[in-house]
């Protein structure tokens, strides 16, 4: 439900661009992200800083699509935002050290190496650039047709892809620590026994 939530102003603004033009989704796009924001704050007095930045470029690029009749503005929105979270994994290396971002917000439910961590960081820096370069790229060399569909199905399918591989890439290391800790339990096993027969 979550990210159906944060995908509500991009879903509309596919159905309002198929439905209009552009511009009509843009502004689609702009008052569905109020409300989105709106509503967060109204139900839990707090809003996150990803939606604020959201809604700042929505309205400035948005507004600038509109007012210049240029869709280019908004066509640099995901790239933007994405650059931005790559400079900010990036900034977190020098900021926090050894304890990046995507550290910080995942070692509660995971423990790995410090190399580990840090490589997953590069990894998620690296996704953000290219699904930022990505964006561009689909923009100016092809139909605004074909832009719409993959700021909606594009980002997301490359979104759930790079998920799955670092799925993939932490189980390798989950696994691991649980073959470690299986010889430690059947040592401690054995020690028990031998002083056992010991005894007897």
């Amino acid at each position: 439900m979550k990210i159906l939530f944060d995908l509500f102003p991009v879903i509309l603004f596919f159905i309002a661009y198929k439905m209009y033009d552009i511009y009509i989704a843009t502004a689609v796009a702009i008052v569905a992200t109020i409300m989105q924001v709106g509503y967060l704050y109204a139900r839990y007095r707090k809003v996150e800083k990803i939606h604020l930045i959201t809604l700042a470029l929505i309205v400035i690029l948005g507004g600038a699509t509109i007012l210049l009749q240029d869709e280019a503005f908004i066509a640099w929105k995901p790239t933007i935002v994405n650059w931005g979270f790559a400079a900010v994994f990036l900034a977190s290396h020098y900021m926090f050290g050894n304890k990046p971002i995507v550290r910080r917000m995942m070692e509660g439910l995971i423990q790995m190496p410090d190399q580990v961590w840090m490589r997953l960081s590069y990894m998620w820096i690296a996704f953000f650039v290219f699904s930022g370069v990505i964006n561009l790229w689909v923009y100016y060399n092809f139909s605004l047709d074909a832009w719409v569909n993959f700021k909606l199905f594009g980002l997301m399918g490359l979104t759930f892809a790079f998920i799955l591989i670092q799925g993939l890439y932490i189980s390798r290391y989950t696994q691991q620590d649980e073959t470690e800790n299986t010889p430690v339990e059947a040592n401690s096993a054995d020690t028990t026994q031998t002083a056992d027969i010991k005894k007897d």
